[in-house]
């Protein structure tokens, strides 16, 4: 299985951390977020990815050669102009995916891929994720949770989803325009994204958007298309946001 880490991110959140290195490389009882999340995607099965950089971003490079890419195949993809957010960082990165298909009968749309940010740690049953994925044919599986959230996503009852929160009201995206909540057939449940996702490769042709641009803003598209983007609930897994110094402290107690 084939694998994304988004680790471009300037981490300004992790400053004074990140004022001298890239946050992949910011440590956790002696090991990197980057290590921690290769070495997770490994024990799933991964044995390919594409790490995409920007800030210091030949500190990863160097680091990478000096652990012999953890006997892994991993490529770089770097955004050295500009950050392309994540919906631009995937598409940028889309012919890691879609190469096998390009050199034989293979057909890549077949075979998801993972998309993982690296600065996020979870022991979400990943297998239980891409078994989900497969058995609902979906474009695209968001690993979410029922949790405090700045920025949450709309599903509904058949764990679809339809929308986001806008300045106080609920809209689902629709090809006519969004609809108000109260309009819907069934309530829509706030579920929290958890920076991890399952896709198909038949999503890549459809990242029609340019320059940098949010993955989530593609899905919310595809989902007013009737598009199959599906939650994945894994509300009684750790996860854990590793954006605050504070956060890295609590995650080594955790660990340990």
């Amino acid at each position: 299985m084939k694998a994304m880490i988004l680790a471009a991110g300037l981490g300004t959140r992790l400053r004074p951390l990140t004022d001298t290195r890239p946050k992949a490389l910011v440590e956790i009882n002696d090991r990197t977020l980057l290590e921690i999340t290769i070495t997770r995607l490994r024990t799933f099965g991964v044995t390919e990815a594409i790490i995409n950089v920007h800030h210091f971003a030949q500190m990863v490079v160097q680091y990478l050669k000096s652990k012999n890419n953890f006997n892994m195949r991993l490529e770089i993809s770097r955004e050295d102009d500009q950050l392309l957010d994540t919906g631009g960082g995937l598409k940028k990165a889309a012919w890691f995916f879609l190469q096998d298909s390009a050199r034989s009968n293979f057909t890549a749309k077949d075979e998801p891929f993972l998309l993982h940010n690296v600065d996020v740690i979870s022991a979400i049953d990943l297998t239980a994720m891409l078994q989900f994925h497969k058995e609902n044919r979906a474009l695209a599986t968001l690993a979410v949770q029922s949790r405090e959230t700045s920025r949450p996503l709309l599903f509904n009852e058949q764990l679809q989803l339809c929308g986001r929160p806008v300045k106080g009201h609920s809209f689902t995206p629709s090809p006519k325009g969004p609809l108000p909540q109260s309009k819907q057939p069934s309530p829509l449940r706030p579920l929290a994204f958890s920076g991890i996702h399952i896709i198909s490769p038949r999503l890549l042709p459809q990242l029609t958007e340019t320059g940098p641009f949010s993955i989530i803003n593609s899905y919310l598209r595809l989902a007013a298309q009737g598009e199959k983007i599906l939650a994945f609930r894994h509300d009684n897994s750790y996860w854990r946001d590793l954006g605050k110094p504070a956060d890295l402290t609590q995650a080594a107690l955790d660990l340990q």
